[in-house]
């Protein structure tokens, strides 16, 4: 009998204590049953185990921990754990190498760090830290728990390592922001003569997405059409991602148009994708594409939709997206949404509209709401309002205004409007809240390398040549029209010091350096950390149109496509 509901699961049980000499594997099927299927109930699989007298071996205990890692209260995996570890009767089994695993995997759930180092301890203790496994799930924890330097220690100790060894330690790396190293080690995994499997390339195109490395991209691409390996749905959406983070919408739109059995998640990256390239219009088309064919939209998906209507300023439309969330789509409106219709009326200059609209929401206003609010105000020069808001912020005691990049919007909002005490106050609170500024940062690929800008750096081997290009470029530029726009330059300095400060921003650097490795005719594609200034987005137009030279910038924001001194933005960003 094969167990598909519960019904059947309690029918063979009742059966199995009716008469007992039946198949003693039925009690096992029964208990995997109720603890691991998608209609688990683990109350009554706790309950089969506490009616076995003596368990022979560890199995029930170890598909029980198995259970309560994956269920929503991951904490009853290391509760249950920690009771049978204490357990002093003779006749119980002891945790073994299929034990550790489980319970490390609800401690990097929970952020466990330190219940997690001590079960470290007694793995190694117990005799199994050599055992790949079990050191596998180290690697997971430590990484879960933005423990890195601890979990390449595991790695690095490993006596032998296994595909899945190396994936760890990439998606640690990549999910704690540390991409270029992740994308290092997957380099050494290659020459080591290991194969990537799905979750290797998942993690990778990752760290290729958020770098900007596409050749990494582009070869795992014809590593899979080799293998011809069918792509699933993971793959497909991450194949998506990478190449629409990559300055490659096109690329992205063919793995699209080619992917069979599309899942919510695919459309939802192409959507998004194709909204961040300004092309919103194809945006909002696939949107409905989607949903012609029979699928419910998420709330990523109306965070997409949303971000498209943003992007070109489409209020009305916004407005009305919005408001299907709940009416049509019979979702919960997240923060995100609430995010991007504030953006909305605030780039638009309805910023009475925005603000009635972040004191109507029935949830808390997060601080990049907040930011956006403030953004709009800056832009069209509201500057009591600014003063009025934080006021309320900080009156409020929210949380949200204790956040860096509020405080340094609003230091910029003064310097804009010239108030230099009043910004020299803001870094004074900024420095007693512990606040450091990001620094920004734009990175470029060439020849398969990447390499990084900070605004003003000298590191780079080949500065002297970067920095005398960037200046034939200016000169150049100044003959055909080019001005530089001071007003962005949020220091009390002079003009001529306020014109060298914004030539050495980042991505001015990168795309010099750009000019000066690439052939004529080259794309040029620069990954940027912050939102582009006025001056950098002038810069690049004019650029794209002297030296006949399609650039792609990727802020925080969107992405900018500069050909023949125009931009995709349309100059509103």
């Amino acid at each position: 009998m094969e167990i598909t509901t519960m019904a059947q699961a309690t029918q063979l049980h009742a059966q199995l204590l009716k008469h007992p000499q039946s198949d003693p594997q039925n009690l096992s099927r029964i208990f995997n049953f109720t603890a691991l299927s998608p209609s688990c109930n683990l109350t009554y699989a706790r309950h089969i185990l506490n009616s076995l007298k003596t368990p022979m071996n560890s199995y029930f205990h170890n598909t029980m921990i198995r259970a309560y890692s994956d269920s929503p209260d991951p904490f009853q995996s290391i509760s249950f754990f920690l009771s049978w570890h204490i357990c002093e009767d003779p006749y119980s089994p002891s945790p073994d190498r299929f034990t550790y695993p489980f319970v490390l995997k609800a401690c990097s759930k929970l952020k466990q760090k330190r219940f997690g180092k001590q079960l470290h301890g007694l793995i190694y203790k117990s005799g199994f830290a050599p055992d790949m496994y079990i050191q596998n799930a180290l690697i997971h924890f430590y990484s879960g728990c933005d423990q890195m330097g601890s979990a390449s220690k595991v790695f690095d100790k490993m006596p032998e390592r296994d595909v899945v060894s190396w994936t760890s330690v990439i998606n640690g790396l990549v999910d704690n922001k540390r991409p270029l190293e992740g994308l290092r080690l997957f380099k050494k995994m290659e020459m080591d003569g290991f194969e990537p499997n799905d979750v290797t390339v998942i993690s990778v195109l990752r760290a290729c997405a958020e770098t900007g490395a596409l050749s990494v991209g582009m070869k795992l691409n014809e590593f899979v059409n080799v293998k011809g390996i069918k792509l699933k749905k993971k793959v497909v959406t991450a194949f998506i991602d990478m190449y629409s983070k990559c300055g490659c919408i096109d690329s992205a739109m063919r793995i699209f148009d080619e992917a069979v059995n599309r899942d919510v998640y695919v459309w939802t990256t192409m959507i998004a994708g194709l909204a961040s390239h300004g092309r919103c219009k194809e945006a909002i088309e696939l949107f409905e594409q989607m949903e012609s064919v029979g699928l419910k939209p998420d709330e990523k998906t109306m965070t997409a939709v949303l971000a498209a209507c943003r992007n070109m300023g489409w209020v009305d439309e916004g407005l009305t997206y919005f408001e299907n969330i709940k009416k049509v789509y019979k979702l919960r409106p997240t923060v995100q949404h609430y995010g991007c219709i504030v953006d909305l009326l605030a780039r638009s200059g309805r910023l009475d509209d925005a603000e009635e609209f972040v004191k109507s929401m029935p949830i808390e206003p997060d601080a990049v709401l907040w930011r956006s609010l403030i953004w709009g105000c800056k832009v069209h020069g509201d500057i009591e309002r600014v003063e009025r808001l934080i006021k309320h912020l900080e009156g409020a005691k929210m949380d949200s205004c204790d956040d860096c990049g509020t405080y340094v919007l609003l230091g910029n909002v003064y310097a804009s409007n010239g108030k230099w005490k009043n910004k020299a106050n803001v870094r004074r609170l900024m420095n007693q809240k512990e606040f450091v500024k990001p620094s920004g940062h734009s990175r470029i690929e060439i020849n398969g390398v990447i390499y990084e800008f900070t605004a003003g750096s000298t590191c780079h081997v080949e500065a002297a040549s970067i920095y005398k290009k960037l200046d034939e470029i200016e000169e150049t530029l100044r003959v055909n029209g080019y001005y530089p726009k001071l007003s962005e330059v949020l220091l009390e300095i002079d003009d001529e010091e306020k014109a060298s400060q914004l030539l050495h921003h980042s991505e001015k650097l990168a795309v010099s350096f750009g000019l000066i490795k690439t052939e004529p005719g080259t794309i040029i594609r620069v990954v940027k950390n912050l939102r582009s200034c006025e001056d950098c987005h002038s810069f690049m137009k004019h650029i794209s149109g002297v030296y006949q030279r399609e650039i792609l910038i990727r802020d925080r924001i969107r992405f900018h496509h500069f050909r023949n001194e125009e931009c995709s933005c349309g100059d509103y960003w």
